[in-house]
């Protein structure tokens, strides 16, 4: 109910939200503890992660015009809307707890078939499955050979290995450590290389890179954030 009047009370030319076109003089602050200023866009509520993905899905695939099967895992609300109302889409949600999914369904054990989806869309939900490896695995099962997916997950790129504590249970320990409390570890560099070991050929694609410095200022996106592109 609030999202109008603040994307009123902040319209301006300084920022622009690349999903709906529109403009701002300042995006919202957002994050868990620290919060991180301008990054939460006052229309859409979508944060850097979400433009990013907006701006290459538009750009460099034919996510847009050509028909595909495709499956999403936890439907962000500034996509969900756009994505069903695609008509070269068929297009599926799933969560196991999410009230706007279409499917229930547990990531490690889902109820579709093998090789079902051209593309699949699994963005910052693998740092809260424990056992990852088994979720991969289905993401994999279910992808269309010649498929492909972008499978995002908040990652520090200077790390080298992945860190994992179960030892760890004060919540806001966790959130300290691991970014929320829910989190299960903090992926390094070395996720790109055990999605490879499941199968996936994997592309560490720096869009950021092929944007000018103003594009970036203006989308209010992270420099250097990796987009995980697999294919099958």
């Amino acid at each position: 109910m609030a999202r109008p009047i603040l994307a009123f009370f902040l319209k301006g030319n300084t920022f622009t939200d690349p999903i709906d076109g529109k403009s701002f003089k300042t995006f919202l602050p957002y994050g868990y503890g620290n919060q991180r200023n301008n990054v939460l866009s006052p229309s859409t509520l979508s944060l850097e992660r979400h433009r990013l993905l907006w701006l290459y899905l538009k750009d460099e695939t034919d996510f847009f015009t050509a028909e595909k099967s495709v499956l999403h895992f936890a439907p962000e609300q500034c996509f969900l809307n756009r994505f069903r109302a695609l008509k070269n889409l068929k297009y599926t949600t799933t969560d196991l707890l999410s009230p706007i999914a279409d499917v229930k369904a547990d990531i490690c054990n889902l109820p579709f078939e093998d090789n079902s989806y051209d593309a699949i869309l699994c963005n910052h939900v693998l740092e809260h499955i424990p056992d990852d490896t088994k979720a991969m695995q289905e993401l994999y099962r279910v992808m269309k050979p010649g498929g492909y997916g972008i499978f995002q997950i908040p990652q520090e790129l200077d790390r080298e290995v992945t860190f994992e504590d179960d030892s760890i249970t004060d919540r806001d320990e966790r959130a300290k450590i691991f970014g929320q409390y829910d989190h299960v570890r903090v992926y390094g560099r070395d996720y790109f290389d055990k999605l490879r070991s499941i199968g996936f050929k994997v592309e560490e694609v720096d869009y950021t890179a092929s944007l000018s410095n103003e594009d970036i200022e203006k989308y209010c996106l992270a420099k250097g954030e990796i987009i995980p592109v697999v294919y099958k």
